[in-house]
């Protein structure tokens, strides 16, 4: 077999019905991790304890449930499919009539290296090793950080990584805002209602989603600011400050319903997302 035919053949294994399937799983994942840590926000900001908001709660949760093992399981090989699916992006182009330039390319190729991660830490913790999937999100930021901070000009590189964060966040929800993701969904084969529903989710839900990785990095940006790696918080803090905001909870209460939303609308990707 010569590289062109072995090229061919691995394009067409990318843009098969079974990755493409898988992809419509991984996001069915994604949306019940969002659904679960919106729900764990929620009982946060009326004075509940238990649970961090974050993945490592999500999963906590759904280990407790009946067949939760196996919904762990389901949901990490689905999460696979999905950081496959962007790796066949990133290799061969997404779908639409930009998805071979370089920055669409690029982006899918970070995109896989993210939900990798995600995968990776689902299954570790389904295989029983709790500390990687559902170890506090929190410490995992201040242990980066710190050691990140050791490095030559780490006190830089957090702060630059801050600052990245902070951009990754503004672009995710002026993107929602604008409802960008229209080109992406096969908005022809829903009804008026659908759609409207749709843009619900997806405009409430991206902005809570941006808001999120917008105030993280703003926190790792003033750890770099004071060398203090104790300043860095992960998904959990990052939630929780927005209770001892001057109106109090209700300004959580509105983010965990906007991340229930983006959960919701993660489902409606699986549905209509163009692949």
């Amino acid at each position: 077999m010569n590289a062109t035919t072995a090229t061919g053949t691995a394009r067409r294994a990318a843009r098969s019905d079974t990755v493409k399937h898988a992809a419509r799983a991984g996001f069915v994942a994604r949306g019940l991790i969002y659904l679960l840590v919106g729900l764990l926000a929620l009982n946060i900001a009326f004075g509940g304890g238990g649970r961090s908001a974050d993945r490592g709660g999500a999963l906590a949760e759904i280990a407790e449930k009946p067949f939760g093992k196996f919904l762990l399981w389901a949901m990490g090989v689905a999460l696979v499919g999905m950081a496959l699916w962007r790796l066949s992006e990133a290799l061969f182009g997404a779908a639409g009539p930009e998805g071979h330039k370089a920055k669409k390319r690029l982006l899918s190729a970070a995109r896989f290296v993210f939900y990798g991660f995600v995968a990776y830490s689902v299954l570790a913790f389904a295989a029983g090793d709790s500390g990687s999937g559902g170890g506090s999100s929190d410490q995992q930021s201040r242990d980066v950080t710190a050691k990140a901070m050791e490095l030559p000009a780490g006190q830089w590189l957090v702060g630059a990584g801050g600052l990245v964060i902070v951009g990754a966040g503004v672009w995710i929800g002026v993107r929602a805002a604008l409802r960008k993701y229209h080109k992406h969904l096969k908005m022809g084969q829903m009804s008026q209602r659908v759609r409207q529903l749709v843009d619900i989710t997806g405009v409430g839900g991206g902005i809570a989603r941006g808001v999120v990785f917008a105030v993280a990095g703003g926190f790792a940006v003033a750890a770099a600011v004071t060398y203090d790696p104790d300043k860095a918080k992960g998904m959990d803090d990052t939630i929780r400050s927005f209770r001892e905001t001057p109106v109090g909870p209700w300004l959580l209460v509105v983010l965990a319903v906007g991340l229930m939303l983006f959960g919701v609308f993660s489902f409606a990707m699986a549905r209509w997302r163009k692949l």
